[in-house]
C-alpha cells in the first residue's frame, strides 16, 4: 500500500481541493479546541459497546493515551498539511486499531459522533456561506480519512489471510505483520 499514492487518488475522488484545504486550515482555531470534547464523547460512545469496553479499559492508562491522541489526530484534520506523512500516519493508525481487535464496524459509527461534533460546533460558529464551505470540507477530509484507515483493514486482512483462515485472526496478524515492515 503506497501511501502518497492512495492519498492522491482519495483526493481525486472526494474533490479536495486547494479552496477545501485552505478552508480546513482556517477552522483550525475554531476546531481544534474542540478536541478534548470532541475525544470524550468518542471514547465514551466507543465504551458503551461492551467489545470495545474491553479492547479500551484492559490496558491500564489506554484509554488515557488513546485521548491525548484523539487530539492530536483531530487536531490534524484541520492542518492543510495532507501530504505522504499524513497518509502513513492514518494507515498507521488503521493498522493498530485493527491490531488490537478493534473494526471498522467499531470505528466507523463512532466517526459519526466526531462529525456530528464538529459539524454543530461549525455551525453554532460560522455564518452565511462560511457555514456551507465548512461543512463541505469537513466532509471531504472525513470521508478521505475513513477510507485512508479502511484500506488499512483491508491490507492487514489480506496480509493475516496469508497466515490463517480466521478473519478475526487474520486481521490482527496481518496488521502485526505490516506494521512490523513499516518500521
Amino acid at each position: 500500500m503506497k501511501a502518497e499514492e492512495l492519498l492522491q487518488t482519495l483526493v481525486r475522488r472526494t474533490g479536495l481541493t486547494s479552496q477545501h484545504i485552505h478552508t480546513l486550515k482556517s477552522l483550525e482555531p475554531i476546531a481544534g479546541p474542540l478536541a478534548p470534547e470532541v475525544a470524550l464523547a468518542f471514547y465514551d460512545y466507543l465504551g458503551r459497546d461492551p467489545e470495545m469496553h474491553e479492547i479500551l479499559w484492559s490496558v491500564p492508562g489506554r484509554v488515557e493515551r488513546l485521548y491525548r491522541s484523539f487530539a492530536v489526530w483531530y487536531r490534524e484534520l484541520f492542518s492543510g498539511l495532507y501530504d505522504e506523512a499524513y497518509a502513513r500516519r492514518r494507515i498507521q493508525i488503521g493498522l493498530v486499531h485493527a491490531r488490537v481487535g478493534v473494526r471498522p464496524g467499531h470505528f466507523i459509527p463512532a466517526v459519526g459522533i466526531v462529525q456530528e461534533l464538529t459539524l454543530e460546533h461549525l455551525r453554532n460558529a460560522l455564518r452565511g456561506a462560511d457555514i456551507l464551505a465548512a461543512i463541505t470540507a469537513f466532509e471531504k477530509i472525513m470521508a478521505i480519512e475513513i477510507a485512508l484507515m479502511q484500506e488499512s483493514y483491508f491490507s492487514a486482512l489480506w496480509e493475516g489471510l496469508k497466515l490463517t483462515e480466521n478473519e478475526q485472526l487474520a486481521l490482527m496478524e496481518g496488521a502485526r505483520v505490516l506494521l512490523e515492515k513499516a518500521r
